[in-house]
């Protein structure tokens, strides 16, 4: 059986990686250039995982999927709570937390962890599988370790740490007003500013490193919940080990390239959606965002020690649970096989990392076959030019529907209807359209808030925040420019920074304001900038106001990418986001405008085959087109001269 070997040398800051490429035992390509591929417990197992039922798993990968590139193993979340009745993924008092407020794996899930070793027998069996194991961690302190008051470890002296004449607890760092939004009884801020709190963080990722992980998935620390600074020192701590540890971050809700930007060498990869399900609105809604990322050359970036990847999120096929539920794999992925091609074409294409989300110990022929299709892990690890391809035609074909669309350089997508309302979001506060708020007074103690920008431009009523509704949208009131909320019949409900659970990718691209009863925690604090940006005390992300059309159906339309090969060649994608069968092409010579230098234009000698329906092209000409099934894709591999 082909395997995957690797040999890592660190010295001081630098990574220096030795390996054979995946899948091979000849010429080698630089690893740390990949796009990370594995398996993640998620999708399948929620939290409930256990020790038996993960190591099972991990050699079902080490088996069958290590030769194709999967080589990480991750734990998804929640490792350290007892599965017992009243446990769930909110729950509050069920984790089980060392003397120094440390999370360590629950016991009746994690029958090695009893010792006092931690996860070091489940990474010891793991290596031996020749794979890689990752962990799931959360932002900050536990609110168990914040109510138990627990000391903090000073890894440097073994003891209590101590500064100033005394000893150093939980309460002394956590900031329990920036709770997770989505976990609020489960995660807070450490305050990064103090040496306490850098201390505990510190104790925390050596143990990870102790205990053998090798891939970290840091969630609650990003999009919505960007906590930079959080960020930057855990990034400092992992790059200073004597092993490479890969740096994931999560979610991925409101993220944009200019927010991403911000992460230059911090990370390995990073969320760039909400959490994606087996639902067909779940995968149309990555389009707009992997061309947004491609587009910004940000497909790979600099990252921690290597490069970095936007990513897609997890591959949710094959056997699956439900999001949140407190059981495992109990039914089958809900999108046809159409629809899960589309999903694995535009990974691939986009090169987002591959991790597959389904029980492996279950897997059927069929998604085995998706996974490993030889032609799409090629273009994930080794294309270039990666990019939305503007220049595509399709017709629809079915009773009464032939009719023609063309896309040029703007996304052609059926609409409801016209109405444009506007919606509040978060944004970098380096983003150039975050500066359009002003105050106005409304007496002597009273004033609003005003986004202006776009509104004088159109001539009509700018969107203000007051304390109460009018006119159908939400209008907030401003106090201290800080706390910012509605009031309804006399009931206040405060603006959200981030939202109160988990947004699947589909429910992002419908992200309407989010408001709840108000507290007075960091999630509903707002400052109003001097340079006309509204700031989140939660995030440090800044509030903008974007105008959309009412019912947008972001999930009809044709799309199409391109990316060239390591050997000269050229991959084609269509896309039909439809629920008809559409004819789609494309020209020779638009592909010229997007891939110069390919000797496209002047009828070019091309020949090669479509991917799914085996059918080979000995002479493409002029236009390449194929019709394609409802939420189809066609994946073209051609060579021209």
């Amino acid at each position: 059986m082909k395997t995957t070997l690797s040999l890592f040398c660190c010295s001081l800051s630098l990574l220096f990686c030795f390996y054979l490429p995946r899948g091979s035992l000849s010429a080698g390509v630089d690893r740390c250039k990949l796009p990370p591929r594995g398996w993640n417990s998620y999708d399948s197992f929620c939290w409930t995982i256990s020790e038996d039922d993960f190591l099972k798993s991990a050699k079902v990968v080490a088996k069958y999927l290590k030769s194709h590139g999967y080589e990480y193993v991750v734990l998804d979340y929640l490792w350290y709570r007892r599965l017992v009745p009243g446990a769930y993924t909110d729950s509050l008092g069920f984790d089980v937390i060392d003397q120094w407020g440390r999370m360590v794996p629950a016991p009746d899930r994690w029958h090695s962890a009893k010792s006092g070793n931690g996860f070091a027998e489940v990474a010891k069996e793991v290596h031996s599988l020749g794979l890689k194991f990752g962990i799931h961690v959360m932002r900050g302190l536990s609110r168990q370790a914040f109510d138990a008051n627990t000391p903090i470890l000073d890894i440097n002296t073994g003891r209590a740490y101590e500064e100033s004449g005394r000893e150093w607890r939980a309460q002394d760092i956590g900031i329990k007003e920036r709770s997770c939004a989505w976990m609020p009884h489960g995660f807070m801020s450490v305050n990064t500013s103090l040496p306490a709190g850098r201390a505990f963080l510190s104790s925390l990722y050596h143990q990870y490193a102790e205990w053998g992980v090798d891939f970290i998935k840091h969630d609650c620390v990003f999009g919505d919940d960007f906590n930079l600074e959080e960020i930057t020192y855990v990034s400092g701590l992992l790059k200073k080990f004597d092993r490479p540890i890969l740096y994931s971050l999560s979610p991925g809700t409101s993220v944009t390239p200019t927010m991403a930007k911000e992460l230059k060498g911090l990370a390995n990869m990073y969320r760039v959606t909400g959490d994606d399900w087996d639902s067909w609105g779940d995968v149309a809604s990555h389009f707009d965002v992997a061309r947004d990322f491609a587009k910004a050359e940000m497909v790979p970036g600099e990252g921690l020690l290597g490069s970095s990847w936007p990513d897609l999120d997890m591959l949710p096929l094959g056997w699956l649970t439900d999001a949140g539920a407190n059981q495992g794999p109990h039914r089958q992925c809900n999108l046809t096989l159409d629809e899960q091609r589309t999903q694995m074409t535009l990974w691939s294409m986009a090169r987002s990392p591959l991790m597959f989300g389904g029980d492996v110990r279950q897997i059927d022929e069929t998604t085995y076959k998706l996974i490993t299709n030889p032609t799409l892990l090629e273009i994930n690890d080794y294309s270039s030019n990666n990019m939305e391809f503007p220049y595509v035609t399709g017709k629809i074909l079915g009773p009464e529907r032939n009719h023609l669309m063309r896309r040029s350089k703007i996304s052609m997508l059926k609409r409801v209807n016209n109405h444009h309302t506007r919606v509040v979001g978060v944004t970098s506060c380096k983003d150039p359209n975050a500066n359009g708020w002003s105050v106005e007074s409304l007496g002597q103690y009273h004033e609003q808030i005003c986004w202006r920008k776009e509104d004088e431009q159109l001539n009509r009523e700018p969107l203000c925040l007051y304390k109460r509704i009018c006119s159908n949208e939400h209008v907030l009131y401003g106090q201290d420019n800080r706390r910012l909320f509605t009031s309804d019949d006399g009931v206040k409900s405060c603006l959200d920074a981030s939202p109160r659970h988990k947004l699947t990718s589909s429910e992002w691209k419908k992200k309407q304001p989010s408001f709840s009863t108000c507290r007075g925690d960091a999630n509903q604090m707002w400052k109003l900038s001097s340079n006309a940006t509204l700031r989140s005390s939660y995030s440090g992300l800044c509030a903008r106001v974007k105008q959309v059309k009412a019912n947008d159906v972001r999930t009809s339309g044709v799309r199409s990418w391109i990316a060239t090969g390591r050997q000269g060649e050229i991959y084609v994608a269509f896309f039909n986001l439809n629920v008809e069968k559409t004819l789609i092409s494309a020209k020779l010579s638009d592909m010229a405008k997007v891939l110069p230098g390919r000797n496209l234009e002047d009828k070019a000698d091309c020949k090669g085959r479509e991917v799914w329906s085996g059918q080979r092209y000995e002479a493409v000409a002029d236009s390449l087109e194929m019709v394609v099934d409802k939420h189809g894709c066609a994946l073209f591999t051609l060579n021209c001269s």
